[in-house]
């Protein structure tokens, strides 16, 4: 059988025990589960399981969050940017021009192939346009290499929003300040959220189930802040399409989603998206270190995809400038999402792939 190289157990994910990886799967899954129905799921006392949390939150800067359904929602114009600057940029300053705006929710600085790179939404192509432009613009004293492209399928993960955007939502302003509450503290009780809104107990209750009822929200979870002792590598490809390209691609998620790690602290790609427009995937992963990383993913995606003629441009994130990196514990094999391949040569065997992936 040939060798897969993605298939490694992680040392930082062994460094916190069974139980506490286990809470943090069941965390990132539902972040609302309360602590009894917790305790009950893994077998362990409620007081074990609030000091599993307690730790965790503390070691690891965990914030409970929400899981927005930006389609339903009408945010229809999702970008993952990608900056090379010619001369060094004050970060402070470009900070400052992406607070001005609700549009930017993640940026990152990066050290490799690129500098930065930004995810954005907006409420309308119209608002988005503006904003590329005015970025644009304005970091064009830096001499910005700025490249945009329209994600076009999320095939794992999210990127969390920012309240400014939520606040821009076309929505009843009831449901907009719940969900603004949410997106800080997705944990916050019935109770807690009555005292904030200054609204009565049972009319929160109704309309948290409302709002669930009404799919804005995909899912209650969690992030956690980057840690020190890991690799973040981000991994931007474009290649040109050759015969039995989707037969490759479904033999690289079976690989990439393959892991010897049970209930990582940390997924090792927590996020992966289709694109369009100056690149054609995006990926995010979490390694050990930066040797691992790049012979992990940017190598063997390259040689996976060699016959394509793929190129790769990829960055180690190095610090976190806006927003949240969708950092959690969640089940990749299960999460992932595929486009469907039409070609008649390749669907097939790619229908072949993905059942064996599935039996994995």
């Amino acid at each position: 059988m040939e060798h897969n190289p993605y298939s490694f157990r992680s040392e930082f994910n062994e460094r916190q025990s069974p139980l506490t990886r286990q809470v943090l799967r069941a965390l990132s899954e539902d972040s609302r589960i309360s602590i009894l129905e917790l305790s009950k799921k893994l077998e362990v006392s409620r007081r074990t399981v609030k000091e599993r949390i307690r730790k965790a939150e503390a070691e690891l800067g965990i914030r409970y969050t929400i899981e927005l359904n930006e389609e339903l929602l009408g945010l229809n114009s999702p970008h993952i940017i990608m900056l090379k600057f010619v001369n060094k940029p004050n970060y402070n300053e470009v900070l400052s021009l992406l607070e001005k705006s609700y549009i930017p929710q993640v940026a990152v600085q990066v050290r490799g192939k690129y500098d930065m790179i930004i995810y954005a939404n907006a409420i309308s192509s119209q608002d988005y346009v503006h904003w590329d432009k005015t970025m644009q613009i304005a970091l064009s004293k830096y001499g910005v290499l700025w490249q945009a492209s329209d994600v076009a399928h999320r095939s794992l993960g999210f990127f969390p929003s920012r309240n400014q955007l939520i606040d821009r939502l076309s929505i009843p302003s009831k449901y907009k300040e719940m969900l603004k509450l949410l997106n800080v503290d997705a944990r916050m009780s019935y109770k807690q959220i009555s005292d904030k809104l200054g609204m009565h107990f049972n009319t929160v209750a109704y309309n948290f189930k409302k709002l669930t009822e009404l799919g804005y929200v995909k899912r209650f979870t969690m992030v956690m802040k980057p840690q020190d002792n890991t690799s973040i590598m981000s991994m931007f490809g474009k290649y040109i399409l050759a015969e039995n390209f989707e037969v490759d691609g479904s033999r690289l998620r079976r690989e990439i989603l393959q892991s010897d790690d049970n209930d990582p602290v940390v997924c090792r790609f927590p996020l992966a998206a289709q694109m369009v427009g100056s690149y054609d995937y995006f990926l995010l992963g979490v390694f050990d270190n930066y040797d691992v990383a790049y012979k992990r993913q940017i190598q063997y995606y390259k040689e996976r995809f060699r016959r394509h003629r793929v190129k790769v441009l990829y960055g180690e994130v190095t610090r976190l400038l806006l927003g949240d990196l969708p950092l959690r514990s969640i089940d990749t094999k299960k999460e992932f999402t595929p486009i469907k391949w039409h070609s008649e040569q390749a669907e097939p065997r790619a229908q072949e792939q993905q059942a064996e992936m599935q039996e994995a």
